[in-house]
């Protein structure tokens, strides 16, 4: 009789499970989510050629996400536990923006 209180609950059992399952699934979706955003940057090299070739772009677009893309950065740089997959997937942005802006002014 005396052992039973050292018997989880069937409800706290299943609680730390669905823990466990959110974490991973958050941990995934954060590393995929960060791939897909370097992604989404990594194609503005597209129109960075086009600019250098004399087809220009729109610069606003491209400055403002490096804008964009850096207060994401600060963000997750200094909140109190640094959030890593917001930070990278933003910093590619900062550097792409900012060339695609620079290779749009004529």
């Amino acid at each position: 009789m005396k052992a039973a209180h050292l018997v989880e609950h069937p409800k706290k059992v299943n609680e730390k499970k669905t823990v466990i399952q959110e974490t991973k699934f958050i941990d995934i979706l954060s590393k995929v989510a960060t791939v897909v955003a370097i992604l989404m940057y990594v194609s503005y090299i597209s129109q960075i050629k086009n600019n250098l070739a004399g087809n220009y772009g729109a610069p606003l677009q491209p400055l403002v996400a490096a804008l964009n893309c850096t207060l994401w950065c600060i963000y997750a740089y200094f909140k109190q536990q640094r959030d890593w997959p917001v930070f990278w997937a933003n910093f590619p942005g900062i550097i792409f923006g900012l060339i695609t802006f620079i290779t749009c002014l004529h």
